[in-house]
């Protein structure tokens, strides 16, 4: 039976394999120039060393539009951290120690790693929603009752899971086989295969378990190409590579740092009459990602006269990637502080006022939305977190020398279904076996997707064997944009119910059946999202800004909840990176020399349970008819987006001091 039901779980880097090599690689040390000359003698001299891999010796590839997968093509350097060639060694000590033999002698140019609003070089993204131009904006925000304007910032965040990014990559012949911690196997292989210029087919990706991921193992990053072509170099020879804590800052991808401008207009009453929204991300000149910091501004609030605009500064700098809620946890970040602002500038409550701008259609589209019920979890969050209790004035509450406040933000997430996904059901003597090339990153895929086909089948879940992570199994869509279980869940309903119909209730050993998960047609008649709300109290420290998360509740709005268990584990999970989002994350960038500082988990700071003392999840009881079979969405998400928010505004409510920029640190709040 399937690993669901052991202790068995084994991660990349501890897969066995005879006379496996270890890899350790090279990385610049400037952010642009070139590395005139690569010296690998002394390190080829070393004792165990077996290759060292540069741009002079490394195999062709055959595509290389790719600016972050196409590495070890030239001498130019475009990042600090960029890969220069790799050391192969019997050992991993060994293969480190003779990197550190190996000399470059650099030429350094003039490299450019601050992102700033007046950039020259900022541009609309080669991919992305385009600009939001309708009504009349500045004219309507000057004869506006009452308005904000105000700048807002977000750092660097760095993807941190338990797990670091781990291959092992084995060619025979011109067959490949990796072992890859990865969101999707199929993906994956996809993308790989025609920068090597080999078939699909003849590349086997396999993840059955992924230690964490936050969509850094969403896309495959340089360091399995990397891994890949040193197993090119020693065929029939295994090599492993598992990045460490330190080169993850810089090789397998991060949240991109923003400046977020926001003017707001309303009438008297609250109700929005112009929304300006300007953002602007850090992107790389290798590679371009957009933080699409305004997705959410485009659907979250009425308004007839709107502008939103998004815009790219390409850097020198590593390539940016997706974090969990790409765009949406940074804008709406900014987006539910702007508007509580705006909810203090007309004198109310912070919830009416969302009550009172919630769009009955998608403001974007016009689209009716699938179910928006943003309302109810604000009103029904509000009574169970006890908001009667807050003091809508500032500094009004103070306990033993702290002073407490609390603080709303609305959340929501794009309620996809990816195409594509295949499952096969067959009948074995045992049960059923149950294959699709799905993954788990610690979400609860195992369990849920087991669950799913027992249900389907009728039959107890002892009986079912899930299979995943493997492209040996059927094709299956990446673990990421909250799409994974009402893809796989749709392929899994649709095998079950060709077996029945076409084996009958009892079917044979040996039957088997396939269902496909089908693009959603509710995605042409509706605006698919989630909704949620969160709730934060904090205290702060007048003397010393010491800032506490006392209690946090968020509810949302999110379908048919499949498995309570995993599924408030996501959300706590979610709402537990935002309170690192609000309080601590921040990626220290020396423009000096292109590289992250703090670079470890001694000095990039991430929440502990000591920084998270009561916060807990729940959710409306619904089934969403748009969603798919099991009327489910994915929650992985819409934990995060609004987070960060609800504490920055709890802050305020607490001392009176609006924090616009992230992370919110102690000295914002003492006085100047």
């Amino acid at each position: 039976m399937s690993d669901l039901f052991t202790t068995t779980a084994v991660g990349t880097r501890q897969v066995r394999l005879d006379d496996p090599l270890f890899l350790y690689p090279l990385q610049s040390q400037i952010a642009r120039g070139r590395a005139a000359h690569i010296d690998p003698s002394a390190a080829e001299a070393a004792e165990g060393v077996v290759h060292v891999l540069t741009h002079d010796n490394a195999p062709k590839l055959a595509d290389t539009d790719d600016g972050e997968l196409a590495i070890l093509r030239s001498a130019e350097i475009g990042f600090r951290g960029q890969y220069l060639g790799a050391v192969i060694a019997t050992t991993p000590e060994q293969a480190r120690h003779a990197a550190s033999l190996i000399e470059i002698t650099y030429v350094q140019d003039d490299h450019d790693v601050e992102l700033r609003e007046d950039h020259p070089a900022s541009r609309e993204p080669e991919s992305g929603s385009g600009d939001v131009r309708t009504g009349n904006v500045d004219t309507t925000l000057a004869e506006a009752a009452v308005s904000i304007d105000e700048r807002y910032s977000t750092p660097m965040e760095h993807n941190n899971p338990m797990e670091p990014h781990t291959t092992v990559a084995l060619w025979d012949g011109d067959e490949l086989t990796l072992w890859t911690s990865t969101q999707g196997v199929h993906p994956a292989r996809a993308t790989l295969a025609p920068i090597l210029g080999v078939e699909q087919e003849k590349i086997r990706i396999i993840s059955p378990h992924v230690g964490g991921g936050f969509g850094s193992k969403g896309v495959p990053h340089a360091d399995v190409m990397l891994t890949a072509l040193a197993a090119q170099a020693v065929p029939g020879r295994p090599v492993k590579y598992a990045v460490t804590r330190q080169q993850m800052f810089s090789i397998t991808g991060y949240r991109a740092p923003t400046l977020q401008h926001i003017r707001l207009g309303a009438r008297a009453d609250g109700t929005l009459t112009a929304f300006a929204y300007d953002a602007i991300s850090m992107s790389s000149q290798t590679k371009e990602f957009p933080e699409e910091s305004t997705k959410p501004g485009r659907m979250m609030y009425a308004g007839d006269n709107r502008r939103l605009t998004q815009r790219v500064v390409p850097l020198d700098v590593p390539v940016p990637s997706w974090m969990r809620a790409p765009g949406e946890a940074s804008g709406m970040f900014v987006l539910e502080i702007a508007m509580d602002e705006l909810a203090v500038a007309a004198g109310l409550d912070p919830i009416e006022l969302r009550v009172r701008n919630d769009p009955t259609t998608d403001p974007d589209t016009g689209l009716p939305f699938n179910q928006r019920r943003l309302v109810d979890c604000l009103r029904e969050g509000a009574d169970r977190f006890g908001w009667e209790k807050r003091n809508p004035q500032p500094r009004a509450r103070r306990e033993n020398g702290w002073f407490i406040g609390m603080g709303v933000a609305s959340a929501t997430y794009p309620a996809g279904r990816q195409p594509g996904s295949v499952a096969r059901i067959r009948r074995t003597p045992e049960g059923f076996e149950v294959s699709i090339g799905a993954a788990d990153l610690g979400t609860g895929t195992w369990t849920v997707l087991s669950q799913t086909a027992a249900d389907a089948l009728g039959v107890p879940i002892g009986q079912v064997d899930l299979r995943i992570g493997d492209t040996a199994l059927p094709n299956a869509t990446v673990a990421g944009g909250s799409t994974g279980l009402a893809g796989w869940s749709t392929a899994i309903v649709s095998a079950a119910q060709e077996l029945r119909s076409e084996h009958g209730a009892d079917p044979a050993v040996g039957a088997e059946a396939h269902g496909e998960a089908e693009a959603n047609p509710a995605a042409e008649k509706f605006a698919l999202h989630f909704f949620g709300a969160h709730f934060a109290e904090v205290r702060i420290q007048p003397t010393t800004g010491e800032i506490r998360l006392d209690r946090m509740f968020g509810m949302f709005s999110a379908g048919q909840i499949v498995n309570p268990s995993t599924a408030r584990s996501q959300l706590i999970g979610g709402m537990t990176m935002g309170v690192g989002m609000a309080l601590h994350e921040k990626g220290e960038l020396d423009p000096r020399f292109g590289h992250v500082v703090n670079h470890d988990l001694a000095q990039y700071h991430l929440p502990v349970n000591a920084d998270i003392t009561d916060i807990e999840a729940d959710w409306l009881d619904e089934k969403d008819p748009q969603a798919g079979p099991l009327g489910a969405r994915g929650v992985g998400e819409i934990g995060i987006v609004g987070a960060a928010a609800a504490i920055a505004n709890a802050a305020f409510n607490a001392t009176g001091v609006r924090v616009r920029d992230l992370p919110i640190f102690g000295d914002a709040f003492l006085p100047t």
